[in-house]
């Protein structure tokens, strides 16, 4: 039997999604009501000492918005989902990038905004209370060439009939002093590595704001930036980009938006007693000259990382580490392993965010995919991927299991 996912098919899993996201909006109260008795039986399950390997349908590995979704959904459909949270995994803790923003404002439901973490607590409650059995451990390698998978941290071991990969992609940071967290660093005080969560931000309103490279990334952070900020900088090492011409043309030809060239940031500096950013030193590479620029903040745009060295090649993945998916689908290169959100071929998150919109995978040109990134709310997109990889997921399940009902059948 083949195993596909057709246009018709794509429209039926976002329908189904949508109504999914509906119900999480009205059962999170309750989750939240119940999480207390949930998490105390959970957790002290996740800690006991197991002997032999925990057997599952399905086994999520990741802690965001797409990883819960994909266990809300399993769990509900009573797959028994397994979900591995990490526990300091690429120097986040579980939640992944969330619970290193402060206010999350444009996330539906919460007009007064909510804390990141507290967002992604929520979530995890919310897993709970449909009855995934969450472990704060690392997955550190997996078995994709034989069936069932395996999935492995330095404690315990599982074998799934179907795995959802959804451990995300890190932001790149650079390394200056006052870059850090702590005593004497901006790091969400002022610094940040995504405008597009942080951007609106009080602190950052009509206050002159700063950017670092080059790239497209660079460019759309800026333009997005000059919503809010007062001006905007793009500090860039070099003397030209490397990003697109046409979001060159973009931020070149913005009113808001000055280019610092053949600069790096040396130092970043507070705002008197604030313990707020307050401003940079930079460094001309060229010259060796020192300046001040007088900002409130700074946002890395130097891509991401993803999160995919534990597959050890065992997925197709992108030339700069993303998984590749099959298009209109979360399906990876081997059948019965599915992937969300962040991890995911960057190429194929802005298609599926255009089939998200306008209920169809149709061509758009460059800019507006752009537009769609930032107007329609990506966090959004992240609990869609996630839905879908649970619905492909329980799909795959149920073909499986009547091929193995035939095979019996025939014996």
């Amino acid at each position: 039997m083949t195993y596909s996912t057709t246009p018709t098919k794509l429209k039926s899993l976002f329908s189904k999604a949508r109504s999914f996201l509906r119900l999480a909006t009205t059962t999170s109260s309750a989750a939240t009501a119940a999480a207390s008795l949930s998490t105390s039986t959970t957790t002290s399950s996740a800690m006991d000492d197991i002997s032999s390997s925990l057997k599952t349908k399905v086994c999520i590995i990741g802690s965001g918005p797409a990883a819960h979704t994909a266990a809300i959904y399993a769990a509900r459909a009573e797959l028994k989902p397994i979900l591995f949270e990490g526990w300091m995994a690429n120097d986040i803790a579980p939640g992944g990038q969330l619970t290193t923003t402060t206010d999350v404002e444009n996330f539906p439901g919460f007009p007064d905004g909510i804390l990141g973490l507290e967002l992604m607590d929520r979530c995890r409650n919310q897993s709970l209370r449909f009855g995934t059995e969450i472990f704060t451990e690392t997955v550190t390698k997996v078995d994709f060439k034989s069936f069932p998978f395996k999935v492995f941290t330095d404690s315990k071991s599982v074998l799934a009939d179907s795995v959802i990969v959804a451990t995300g992609a890190v932001a790149k940071r650079l390394e200056f002093t006052g870059s850090r967290d702590g005593p004497g660093g901006f790091w969400n005080r002022g610094i940040s590595a995504c405008a597009v969560c942080d951007g609106a931000a009080p602190i950052f309103r009509n206050k002159p704001l700063a950017v670092i490279g080059g790239g497209d990334s660079a460019m759309e952070e800026a333009n997005f930036l000059t919503k809010y900020g007062s001006k905007v900088y793009i500090i860039h090492r070099r003397d030209s980009f490397r990003a697109s011409k046409i979001m060159q043309n973009r931020a070149l030809t913005n009113p808001k938006i000055d280019v610092i060239w053949n600069s790096v940031v040396e130092e970043a500096y507070g705002d008197g007693e604030k313990g707020v950013l307050g401003g940079l030193k930079l460094k001309n590479v060229m010259t060796g000259e020192v300046s001040d620029l007088k900002v409130s903040g700074l946002f890395f745009a130097i891509g991401h990382e993803p999160a995919t060295k534990f597959l050890d090649g065992q997925l197709e993945l992108h030339s700069d580490g993303y998984v590749v998916t099959k298009p209109g689908t979360t399906q990876t290169s081997v059948r019965g392993v599915f992937a969300a959100g962040d991890v995911q071929d960057k190429k194929y998150r802005q298609a599926i965010t255009a089939a998200g919109t306008a209920d169809g995978m149709h061509k758009i040109e460059h800019q507006n995919l752009i537009d769609l990134h930032y107007s329609h709310n990506w966090y959004m997109l992240k609990l869609f991927l996630g839905c879908m990889a649970a619905l492909e997921a329980e799909h795959y399940l149920q073909e499986i299991g009547s091929q193995e009902d035939k095979s019996e059948s025939s014996l």
